[in-house]
This record gives C-alpha cells, structure tokens and sequence, in this order.
C-alpha cells in the first residue's frame, strides 16, 4: 500500500486506498479518482472552479450542467439554465456561489454543477 495517497475529500479519512484506477475511502464510502484530487475541484488552494476545471470570478456567467430538484417546487432548475451575475460566498455545504435564477429567486449553487459560459 502507498503511503503518498491523499486523505478523503469528504470527511477528511486518512485511510483512503487504491482499487484500479480509483481511490476509495471505508469509512464513508466515497469514491474518486486522483486525478481529479490533484486537479483542485475544489477551494484547496482558495480558488472555486468550475465542474470542468476553469476558474470562476464574482460576475460571471455559468451554466448548469445537471438538473437540479429544487425543494418546494414541483419543477427544478433544468440543465442548460444560464445564470448571470454569480457572487462566490463560502457556503452552508460545499454551495459557493451565490445566485439569482429566474423564475426561483435567490439560491446557492455548488460550483460542482455549473460550468463557466
């Protein structure tokens, strides 16, 4: 077994370990590539980016990547939904960009789910 691997990206794990081409945390389960770990998808080094790697500024124009289920209302927001203006916050669980969205309101958004236009 390695012992350069990184920890968990969810609940920080340090006994993460390798099966092919993923690396894979027991206590919680989550699985990802390391790849992706050394990529940044995140804010490791205090930049947010985007689901595809591009680094996302205040006043930007993202686009949703994923439908989204919206609590209380019977429709979500669909793939393909622009959204303008974005402000980057540091939110209630992993939502950094804070938003509006016509025809919802004002909500926050994980950088997971958009991508920059």
């Amino acid at each position: 077994m390695s012992e350069n691997l990184p920890p968990c990206p969810e609940c920080s794990s340090a006994y993460a370990y390798e099966m092919g081409a993923l690396l894979i945390c027991p206590e919680c389960g989550h699985e990802w590539s390391p790849a992706s770990a050394e990529a940044g998808g995140g804010t490791e080094d205090g930049v947010i980016r985007d689901a595809v790697g591009n680094v996302l500024a205040d006043g930007d124009t993202v686009t949703v990547i994923k439908s989204l289920k919206v609590k209380g209302s019977p429709t979500g927001i669909k793939a393909g939904t622009k959204v303008r203006n974005i402000r980057l916050v540091d939110g209630v669980d992993g939502h950094d960009i804070d938003c509006k969205i016509d025809g919802f309101g004002s909500m926050q958004l994980k950088s997971s789910v958009v991508k920059k236009a």
